[in-house]
Parts: C-alpha cells; sequence; structure tokens
C-alpha cells in the first residue's frame, strides 16, 4: 500500500485509476487536483476522494506516486510545475498514449529529486469527464510502462505493480517501441474511422439512419474529442503517417485485385483479414 496517490487532471482515465485503486486497496490516501473549481467541489463528494487540491504543487504534498491523467500536450508542463514539490524519491507516471518525447523529457524535468516513469494503459472511450469514470476499466486491458535506460529500476518495478494491481496487464517496451505499436493498432484505426464518417458526412444524411451494427462498429471511436485527438496525432505525426502510408498501399492492391476483377485475390485478402481478426485474444 503507497501513503498517498495523487491524480492530476481527473477525466475519464485519472478518475478511473482513483476510483480502482481506492478499491483495491493500493493507497491510504487519494488526493485529486482539477483544473475547475466546480469539478474540485464534485470530487470532493466521492468517497474514493480523500481530498483535492486547488494547485497542482499542494496535491503532490506527501505524494508518493503522481498519476498525470492530462492530455499530452499538458504532462510536461505539469510535470515541471509539480517538480520543485515532489518529496524525494517520489514518483511520477502518466497515461498518455505518445511516450518518446514525454518519457524523455519527463525524466529530464525531474532530475535526480524524483522518478518518471511512463506509461501507458489501453482502456478507454469516446466518452470524456470524471463522471464516466469506472472502476473496472484497466481489467484485463494491456498497460505499456515505457521506461528509458535511465529510469530508476526499483520505480519502474512499482508502477509495474501497480498497474497490474489494477487488473492491467503489463508490457514494459521502450517509448520508441511503444509509439510505432500504438501508430498501427490504435491511432491509425482513429484515423480510418474518422475518416470513413468524413465521408459518409459528405453523402445523403438520410442514410446514417439505416446504419446497422457494422457500420456502428466500424466508426465508434470516431465519436471521440477532436481536440484531444488532434494533440495526440501531432506528437506521433511521424509514425502515423508511416502506418498510413503502408496502409494506403494495402488499400490499392486491394482496388486493384477489385478493379481486375481478381477475385482469388480478393478472396485471399478477405480471408487472411478475417483470420487476423479471429486470433484476437478475448
Amino acid at each position: 500500500m503507497l501513503d498517498q496517490i495523487t491524480v492530476l487532471a481527473p477525466g475519464l482515465l485519472g478518475a478511473s485509476v482513483a476510483r480502482a485503486a481506492h478499491e483495491r486497496g493500493l493507497a491510504k490516501r487519494i488526493v485529486v487536483w482539477a483544473r475547475r473549481p466546480e469539478v474540485r467541489l464534485q470530487l470532493d463528494e466521492q468517497s474514493w476522494c480523500d481530498a483535492t487540491e486547488s494547485t497542482p504543487e499542494a496535491s503532490v504534498d506527501n505524494a508518493s506516486l503522481v498519476i498525470i491523467a492530462a492530455p499530452v500536450d499538458r504532462i510536461i508542463p505539469l510535470t515541471e510545475q509539480i517538480a520543485a514539490q515532489l518529496p524525494a524519491d517520489a514518483i511520477v507516471t502518466d497515461v498518455g498514449s505518445v511516450k518518446s518525447e514525454i518519457a524523455r523529457r519527463g525524466h529530464a524535468a525531474l532530475g535526480d529529486r524524483a522518478h518518471f516513469v511512463a506509461s501507458h494503459p489501453m482502456a478507454g472511450s469516446e466518452k470524456t469527464g470524471w463522471k464516466n469514470s469506472d472502476t473496472d476499466l484497466f481489467e484485463k486491458r494491456t498497460c505499456f510502462v515505457t521506461p528509458l535506460p535511465e529510469t530508476h529500476a526499483p520505480s519502474v518495478d512499482t508502477v509495474v505493480r501497480f498497474w497490474h494491481d489494477l487488473g492491467s496487464e503489463v508490457v514494459t517496451v521502450s517509448p520508441d517501441a511503444h509509439d510505432e505499436i500504438v501508430a498501427h493498432i490504435s491511432h491509425l484505426p482513429h484515423v480510418l474511422a474518422s475518416t470513413l464518417c468524413a465521408y459518409l458526412q459528405r453523402k445523403d444524411h438520410s442514410w446514417r439512419n439505416y446504419a446497422g451494427g457494422g457500420l456502428r462498429d466500424t466508426t465508434r471511436i470516431a465519436a471521440s474529442d477532436a481536440k484531444l485527438w488532434r494533440t495526440i496525432l501531432e506528437q506521433n505525426r511521424d509514425e502515423v503517417l508511416r502506418a498510413i502510408s503502408e496502409f494506403q498501399e494495402e488499400l490499392q492492391a486491394f482496388h486493384s485485385a477489385l478493379s481486375n476483377r481478381d477475385y482469388l485475390e480478393v478472396t485471399a485478402r478477405l480471408e487472411r483479414s478475417s483470420d487476423y481478426r479471429r486470433e484476437f485474444r478475448p
């Protein structure tokens, strides 16, 4: 059990971390900072929140572990803001979906005083806000922990154990490897879902009233917050562009097979995709 967990910017993910940690008894005390005063008042009434603070600096006093759940472009500014106030040997982690720059700049911001261990739980929803949080959000979901070679090894162990105790299946990879992986399995799918909706938006709007499960399942994530995803795509731009280019080649090959009436090739491609999808773990 940690003495104190502090969650900065408790939206969907941050509040889910706090709620899950409370339910599982992972901390003696859970402190939260939210930017908006009205949100702090609401959080004060929650059983899983022991205290709220009006500034990030005040919230990290006596913190053993700090979880920064802000959008990816705010993680480093918040890390720099709290650095001087952190107790010696405190651990800071995050939930951002891009890791290379965050891992390096976070480590540099804390220096030798505290320890930055970047992480990314593959959990979430098209919904936002702490009111949509869920104590089981991380159950059986992958969580990447992405230390640098110079990251303090005992702190890495603590962060790995923390996510494991929240129910996650933890995978440890380098920050660069993480960004390549999620560009393909997370960021590219969002781009495709959003682009499909943007394309269909140009057609007769009544068509969407006839949508079945296929279109709804395929485009669910397109309903996510556009500003949030803009910052993610900005920070992982190069890897996402590579993934888009490779996907364009795959789509063009399918287009050529169908255009040339090469239905054996069309079938082979459909079968390969079906096999890949069936091999997803439950």
